[in-house]
């Protein structure tokens, strides 16, 4: 018996000496892949539950959902059946679908029409959809004729079951990056991991924190067409964020700029100074559709509605002298307590 305890000792020493080896949480790890007409991207800390292929798989298996549920340039997406549906008809849908939509229609409510799901119709006239791109203005009678088609009233959902009323068409490209985010995050967090970052198209949320205690940072840009320059950078902690602007996807005819954010109530690109939005909140579904709204409410009524709700959002104005920065109580509290932290 003393023989054993002798040769277990250097087997405990020696598991003892990997255990103080692993850097697994002071090592930042990372994964990435094409996803939504985009790219996505995770960067974490530890280790996976199931390794790391594993996580990889059941990642671009939730994307994979997302996708199948609500991307109207896929022919067999929950979406697009719903957008093909006779008048009358019921289209199951699936939790993840409903909760968007539900979502959707809260910030619709909201902001009175400002945001609107059943924008499709303008979004694909205005060639920002599934149509073929457009290089100049429909004419004002095709604008009307889509505009005569949407309206976020027109909805009812009940449970899972939601009814076309005929020749609507749903466009949740607004807020589905932003719950695919969410979606990814609860992944990661199913797989034991505390400390990430999730990336689509440029919406984020983090958890936890980088190596070495670190802060995850992030950068604002300045919404200056054809140029890469920061504006900002914050720092999240368990926060998502989210920004809309309408200087990377856009045509110009004759020194006119039309956005691809629609106002859909008045069925015409958006022309007020508005470069950019950026909104903080604990989910990014949220702050994703709520960039969108603010968005169209432009910097006077935007502003008006972020901070009788609280919200943490910047406003990015383009003034005479180049872009000028509006932001909100919530959003300075969040910056000097970033400041104070440091």
């Amino acid at each position: 018996m003393p023989i054993l305890l002798f040769r277990l000792f250097p087997l405990l020493a020696l598991l003892a000496l990997l255990a103080a080896c692993d850097d697994t949480t002071d090592r930042l790890s990372a994964l990435n892949g094409p996803t939504m007409g985009t790219t996505w991207s995770v960067k974490f800390t530890g280790t996976p539950t199931g390794g790391v292929p594993a996580l990889r798989q059941s990642i671009e298996a939730a994307l994979e959902q997302v996708n199948a549920d609500m991307s109207t340039y896929r022919e067999d997406a929950i979406i697009s059946r719903f957008n093909r549906a006779e008048a009358g008809r019921a289209v199951t849908l699936s939790d993840d679908f409903a909760k968007v939509l539900q979502e959707a229609l809260s910030i619709s409510r909201d902001t009175d029409g400002a945001y609107d799901v059943t924008i499709g119709p303008l979004v694909n006239l205005w060639g920002f959809g599934p149509d073929p791109e457009r290089f100049e203005p429909p004419p004002e009678a095709d604008v009307e004729a889509a505009r005569a088609r949407v309206g976020w009233q027109q909805l009812k959902l009940n449970g899972d079951q939601l009814v076309q009323p005929g020749g609507v068409y749903l466009d949740l490209s607004s807020i589905a990056k932003g719950f695919a985010v969410d979606k990814v995050a609860g992944v990661m967090e199913q797989a034991g991991i505390g400390n990430y970052l999730v990336e689509i198209g440029g919406e984020l949320r983090a958890a936890g924190q980088k190596p070495h205690g670190q802060p995850w940072r992030v950068a604002v840009e300045r919404p200056i067409v054809g140029v890469r320059e920061m504006d900002k950078v914050i720092a999240l902690r368990d926060l998502s964020i989210a920004t809309s602007g309408d200087y990377r996807n856009f045509f110009e005819v004759d020194g006119k700029v039309y956005s691809h954010t629609i106002d859909p109530r008045t069925g015409y690109p958006v022309g007020h100074r508005l470069g950019s939005v950026t909104v903080l909140h604990s989910s990014c579904m949220v702050a994703d559709g709520l960039a969108t709204a603010l968005t169209v409410l432009g910097p006077e009524k935007g502003l008006a509605f972020a901070e009788a709700r609280e919200l943490p959002v910047l406003f990015i104005v383009r003034g005479d002298n180049g872009p000028e920065e509006i932001m909100t109580d919530a959003f300075r509290n969040i910056l000097e307590g970033e400041a104070g932290g440091n």
